[in-house]
């Protein structure tokens, strides 16, 4: 609607009409066409002078005024559709759900450092800094989905896994964060996630890996280091960014020493990313994304430090040949450096088998994975007949019965032949202690003694290749059950 064009341009043709001294019939035309204007003029606005007219400001705001020489006499006013009534506001779409990037599913939880030890300047950095890791990510519901938790003296849920599903909200919803002071307590906001924001209430997906990326300016005032780990044997893989760490005068004040070692699953780096100064801390974004979003890596992240007890019981049997055994110990080899060795995570014990059994190294007795790798480089091959149940039972003798308390029992056997003896009884047995057993079968490896060794279900635990040089292809698929054991058995 323009009322003030035409209230200006009806007094323009009344003025011109009365100057030109028309004849009554033309002027009375004119007044016809004139007279919803004129109406509408009057209507609108209070009767102006023509020098109120002129310096009378146009609503340019919701319609595009013309210069009054583009009217044209000859327009049908009647027929245009003309109306006074406004427009009704058309109602804002909501935002779209999108998709996201499918080749960074993980449900990613933010531990912002809400201390009064950071200050409001650097508070603001650290929403600048996640409202781009917003953006860069990509959230969706088929790719990353994004949460923060804001910590001080306690956890405060800020987002929710499940509040915003596109890049768009979160960032609107990051700058709206309010910094909630207190101290610096890393320890409890682990405890949290782990208890309650990685839940199926708050949006987690299950089959999406967790994540938890903490940041931190300075150190923790609390301890880390069992919340760490309760929270790792959980499956959260924590990553810990920690900005203008002490110094060394300070580093005598810490609660904890050398948490960030103690609190991540590797201290390779690709946990741990440490930063120099808070003005460098977008620098980061690109490469702590791509750290989060290699979900290959943090597969092996969930089984690193978990807590297992492995026991391989390799086949060292006639059948097998001198090649082939070093081909079996290769593998043995691969599935072990996927995990982290210590006497607190996870330990490896070998057998090898033939008619008689030999402990070829205990639980524990290398607690540095170069050792362990150099340990099963050197196993010498046997060669004899094929007692696959004694082998059994040997192994839980010698190695089950010392497994510590809060250790996962893993037995791997492997075999290229039928058993000279039974293997259903020994199976069972093992079974009962709590050990999860995975048979690898091998050429001439009978199926029902593979399935009788196997822990139910059959089809996650048996496997079976026709050749040796094609046991490299089970490790991925082994890695990742033992992972998910972990999360789904108890432990004994």
């Amino acid at each position: 609607m323009q009322p003030q064009k035409y209230h200006h341009t009806s007094n323009q043709m009344t003025r011109e009409s009365m100057a030109a001294g028309c004849d009554p019939t033309k002027c009375l035309h004119l007044f016809h066409m004139c007279l919803p204007l004129l109406i509408v003029s009057l209507l609108i606005a209070p009767r102006s002078s023509d020098s109120d007219v002129r310096k009378m400001p146009l609503d340019t705001t919701h319609t595009r005024v013309e210069p009054v020489d583009a009217w044209k006499p000859e327009a049908n006013l009647y027929e245009s559709g003309f109306s006074v009534r406004e427009q009704e506001p058309v109602p804002r779409a909501p935002e779209p759900v999108t998709q996201g990037d499918p080749n960074c599913k993980v449900d990613l939880a933010f531990l912002m450092d809400g201390s009064w030890s950071v200050g409001k300047r650097r508070f603001k950095i650290q929403k600048d800094f996640l409202a781009e890791v917003a953006q860069t990510i990509n959230v969706g519901v088929a790719g990353p989905m994004m949460g923060i938790i804001q910590y001080g003296d306690d956890p405060v849920t800020e987002i929710s896994l499940k509040t915003h599903s596109n890049s768009r909200e979160l960032k609107s919803a990051v700058d709206k964060i309010v910094q909630k002071g207190g101290l610096s307590n890393v320890g409890k906001a682990l405890s949290y996630i782990n208890k309650q924001y990685f839940s199926d209430a708050n949006g987690n997906r299950g089959g999406a890996p967790n994540v938890a990326v903490v940041l931190v300016d300075g150190w923790p005032t609390d301890k880390v280091e069992e919340a760490s780990r309760l929270a790792r044997e959980s499956g959260i893989n924590i990553f810990f960014v920690t900005i203008e760490g002490p110094d060394d005068n300070e580093k005598q004040n810490l609660v904890e020493a050398n948490f960030v070692d103690k609190a991540v699953c590797r201290t390779n780096g690709f946990f741990s990313l440490p930063v120099a100064s808070w003005f460098a801390l977008r620098k980061t974004v690109q490469p702590l994304v791509k750290r989060v979003c290699d979900t290959d890596r943090l597969v092996c992240s969930k089984t690193c430090l978990n807590a297992n007890d492995i026991a391989f019981v390799i086949d060292g049997s006639s059948s097998v040949g001198t090649g082939n055994f070093r081909t079996v110990l290769q593998f043995v080899a691969n599935v072990t450096r996927e995990f982290e060795i210590s006497d607190t995570d996870t330990r490896v014990g070998a057998v090898q088998y033939t008619y008689e059994q030999r402990l070829e190294f205990a639980f524990g007795q290398y607690n540095h994975k170069a050792e362990l790798l150099n340990a099963i480089k050197r196993i010498n091959y046997w060669s004899g007949g094929t007692s696959t149940g004694a082998a059994i039972t040997y192994a839980a003798e010698q190695l089950f019965s010392k497994s510590k308390p809060n250790k996962r029992k893993i037995m791997i056997v492997i075999t290229d032949g039928r058993s000279y003896d039974d293997v259903m009884a020994p199976a069972l047995a093992v079974h009962r202690q709590g050990v999860i057993a995975y048979s690898i079968g091998i050429a001439w490896a009978a199926q029902d003694e593979l399935e009788y060794i196997a822990t139910d279900p059959d089809k996650e635990h048996s496997f079976f290749v026709d050749e040796f040089d094609n046991l490299y292809k089970f490790v991925p698929k082994i890695i990742h059950n033992i992972c998910q054991e972990f999360n789904s058995q108890p432990r004994n």
